[in-house]
């Protein structure tokens, strides 16, 4: 099967500092895959490589067989690529249903004029659409918020609907960067398994970037270790528990033995 995402050499440069260096990471379709290792590894400049925020030194990128590399981030959005970030980056003054009204503009047809003039297929449109973006929040756990401020939700809240915005542009990749961070270990543990039905459910394919090795041991079918921009190591879960370069340069020697999967979850 050939591979929904293919990133072959990537390198990324910002003046004499490599970021990235000469990475190459190819995802199967409808697999949960993570990018794992330390503060400053190159995990986030890569997402942003893909996601056409930084366009790549040197290397190629390709999505469904079609390059992406060079191209903005908008046209990568259309062809089917998703993400959130780090820090949430929601429009904290509006609404739920309105931020995830905004995700789905790559997928509306109507021109602006036609809204100015609110013609019959802008009315058509616009319901559908409310429609859509109050079942991508009841989907993702927010059912009945979407009259909520985005900032009078709760962090986990805030995490969820960060995911249904970019659920609304129908991506086939979704790229997470830190989706657990800050959250307690119920939360974690039930957004793991929401992370499964994302993948079963609706045959997205997850690309994840975290920090907390009980997730990504618990749901990643493959792993990719970075370290000073470089992969240092790839494979399974098992693979990647028992690497000794893993364990000393991020995990910590030791560390392994304390990796299982989360409450309730299986390694693959």
């Amino acid at each position: 099967m050939a591979p929904i995402l293919s990133a072959k050499n990537i390198t990324k440069r910002f003046g004499g500092l490599v970021a990235v260096n000469d990475l190459t990471v190819e995802i199967e379709e409808k697999t949960i895959y993570s990018v794992i290792g330390p503060n400053g590894a190159g995990k986030t400049t890569f997402f942003n490589c893909i996601t056409g925020f930084y366009t790549p030194t040197a290397g190629e990128i390709h999505f469904n067989g079609h390059a992406i590399h060079g191209l903005t981030p908008d046209l990568i959005t259309n062809a089917g690529i998703a993400r959130t970030f780090q820090n949430i980056r929601l429009f904290s003054n509006m609404t739920a249903i309105e931020n995830v009204l905004v995700g789905q503009h790559p997928r509306l047809k109507t021109f602006w004029v036609e809204a100015i003039l609110n013609t019959k297929r802008f009315r058509q449109e616009e319901k559908a659409a409310e429609e859509e973006a109050r079942r991508l929040l009841r989907f993702v756990g927010l059912g009945g918020m979407g009259d909520h401020l985005a900032r009078n939700l709760p962090y986990g809240a805030q995490r969820r609907l960060e995911i249904a915005r970019a659920l609304a542009s129908q991506p086939k990749l979704l790229l997470l960067d830190e989706p657990t961070a800050g959250m307690n270990p119920a939360e974690t543990e039930e957004m793991t398994g929401f992370f499964h039905n994302l993948r079963d459910e609706l045959g997205i394919t997850i690309l994840l970037i975290e920090h907390d090795m009980r997730v990504v041991m618990g749901i990643s079918e493959g792993i990719t270790v970075m370290d000073f921009g470089q992969k240092i190591a790839e494979g399974t879960p098992l693979d990647i528990q028992h690497n000794p370069r893993v364990i000393e340069a991020y995990l910590g020697r030791g560390a392994a033995s304390g990796l299982g999967a989360p409450t309730g979850q299986t390694s693959h």
